[in-house]
């Protein structure tokens, strides 16, 4: 068993990271080399700015190359939530984004022409409990009066037309959903902009920010300093004591995934015949989808901890006994990967991105970045380039969690709270 992601184990390397000293000006300079710096990057570029990216580890290392490989429409904040929060017209701007935030990663493989698999088959929420399905037909009600936005309900009687599981209590199909190979499109991603001039500097963490005028700001590395005209920051759970202000209003939570061997294409068909990505709606819920190669990739929360190789390897056994508890017919079936990551959750699960004190930055996309953080690096090259309502998260407040100045140590309460929280609903 291999405790890499399987995302970055079959993609082919980036091999353009640049070498040498650092210094100079520049008109950009991106911090963060997952999807949201990317993006970025391919966009500035193409707007004919000089730029530069910096990454501490490797492109894609992070979130970015550790998720589901999963594009889920709609936001995480559940939608009549929204509304009553911000109201119809802002909070159906806020769930359409996630939309077409897919569109424009579709656009992206297509027009830069990446070798991702992508595959628009659906997403499927299934209900765990039967008052989860009442849940999930009053969200397909509240979506078609507000949005005029089509889903499918399945009843329990026609769920195993979706899963090959007897656990469930009847769905909801939203069929814009899609996969693909996260790593093959995150290192594509950065071969696109190695191509278009982008100087990308792995293994340099940047040290210190000191802004000089305006959005002009000093940055030090390891490996040398130098000016840029604007900044982007885009580091999401990963963002370092250095930027103490995200920091504090960042929860870096623990995701786990494990992935089979090869499955058989009978196999494969029995489990997920569609070939959705799938959730359950538990609130320590789990996902899973069958990868291009056949295999079934189950992932969740697990445990509410940071990810090591200790904590990797103990949720890693947690999400293989509930994946047999949710499909018995893998029980004995071989686990060849088994990894964790780190999700940059906000208090209430919405993005943020803006500009403070001359830095601009996006993040914050709590589990479902796939999409939309690539589409705010998009986003936010407009932004950079002032217009500022480009920005879906414009002007939405974002306190500092309190007591939270560094490693999250209220998590363990979180989960058990929501355990509690699912025993009792």
């Amino acid at each position: 068993m291999k405790s890499v992601p399987y995302w970055l184990d079959t993609a082919p390397p980036f091999e353009g990271g640049a070498t040498g000293s650092i210094g100079g000006r520049v008109d950009a300079a991106v911090i963060g080399g997952g999807l949201t710096g990317l993006s970025a990057a391919v966009g500035l570029a193409r707007n004919g700015a000089d730029v530069v990216l910096f990454e501490k580890d490797r492109v894609g290392f992070s979130a970015s190359g550790r998720n589901g490989g999963m594009c889920t429409p709609g936001m995480v904040m559940d939608f009549p939530n929204a509304v009553e929060r911000f109201g119809a017209t802002r909070a159906r701007e806020m769930y359409l984004s996630y939309n077409a935030a897919i569109d424009l990663v579709e656009r992206l493989i297509v027009e830069e022409e990446i070798d991702c698999d992508f595959a628009r088959t659906g997403k499927l929420t299934l209900a765990s409990k039967p008052k989860h399905y009442d849940r999930l037909a009053r969200r397909q009600e509240t979506l078609a009066r507000f949005v005029d936005y089509e889903t499918i309900l399945v009843p329990k009687s026609e769920i195993r037309s979706e899963v090959g599981s007897d656990s469930f209590h009847g769905g909801l199909v939203d069929t814009l959903g899609a996969g693909f190979h996260v790593g093959k499109f995150v290192r594509g991603l950065a071969r696109v902009a190695h191509g278009l001039g982008v100087c990308i500097h792995e293994g340099t963490p940047v040290t210190k920010l000191r802004r000089t005028r305006g959005h002009e700001h000093e940055i030090t590395t390891p490996k040398g300093s130098l000016r840029a005209d604007k900044v982007l920051l885009a580091t999401g759970s990963t963002t370092g004591a250095q930027f103490g202000w995200f920091r504090r209003r960042i929860v870096p939570v623990g995701s786990f995934i494990i992935v089979t061997e090869p499955l058989s294409r009978s196999a494969v068909d029995d489990i997920l015949p569609t070939r959705r990505m799938a959730s359950d709606s538990l609130n320590i819920c789990h996902y899973f989808r069958i990868t291009p190669d056949d295999r079934l990739l189950f992932g969740g929360r697990a445990r509410f901890a940071m990810s090591n190789a200790a904590s990797d390897l103990k949720s890693g056994r947690i999400l293989e006994r509930d994946m047999v508890s949710m499909l018995p017919q893998l029980r004995g079936t071989r686990i060849d990967y088994c990894w964790g990551g780190l999700v940059d959750m906000t208090v209430d699960r919405l993005p943020r991105a803006g500009v403070r004190e001359g830095l601009f930055y996006a993040m914050g996309f709590s589990g479902h970045g796939t999409q939309m953080s690539t589409f705010m690096g998009a986003r936010m090259v407009e932004v950079m380039d002032g217009n500022g309502d480009a920005n879906t998260w414009r002007n939405t407040s974002w306190n500092a969690v309190p007591g939270h100045f560094g490693p999250p140590w209220f998590l363990p309460l979180v989960g058990m709270y929501y355990r509690v929280k699912d025993i009792v609903d």
